[in-house]
């Protein structure tokens, strides 16, 4: 059975463990590391694609409305490309920690955060219960 497009991970299949396959072995970290560059891959090449964009596209429009529109774009495309950079840092420590055999496990509590919620979240620290405690306390101090 074929796996629909829409569920596929930065074009990755989910993985499916075994009963006793042991968390965090080669295949899985693999996995991961296959995802994480799929990722990187694409971001890489949404920055580039926008660089090149802006390049083409640096017209001096005559009409103030124009120029004006034109500038609020390119900060908003500037905007995002830089959340983009600080997510492609953050993808690389995550690679770091695959190859350090430091990933998977929670920060702050050491359990397995699982394989499911880093499918989701490829770069999570923390496990579900330790990420909600944090998030409470910040609206609390927030």
């Amino acid at each position: 059975m074929a796996i629909a497009e829409d569920k596929m991970i930065h074009g990755i299949t989910p993985y499916n463990a075994k009963k006793s396959e042991e968390y965090m072995n080669e295949k899985q970290c693999d996995h991961f590391r296959a995802i994480l560059g799929a990722w990187r891959k694409t971001l890489v090449d949404d920055i580039s694609r926008t660089l090149h964009t802006i390049q083409d596209e640096n017209i001096n429009h005559p009409d103030p409305n124009d120029r004006a529109s034109q500038e609020t774009d390119m900060s908003l495309e500037l905007r995002n490309r830089d959340r983009e950079r600080k997510l492609l840092k953050k993808i690389d420590e995550t690679i770091v920690r695959i190859d350090d055999n430091d990933y998977g496990w929670c920060e702050r509590c050491g359990v397995e955060i699982g394989i499911r919620r880093l499918e989701a979240r490829p770069t999570a620290e923390q496990c579900v219960d330790c990420k909600t405690l944090n998030e409470i306390k910040e609206r609390q101090m927030g």
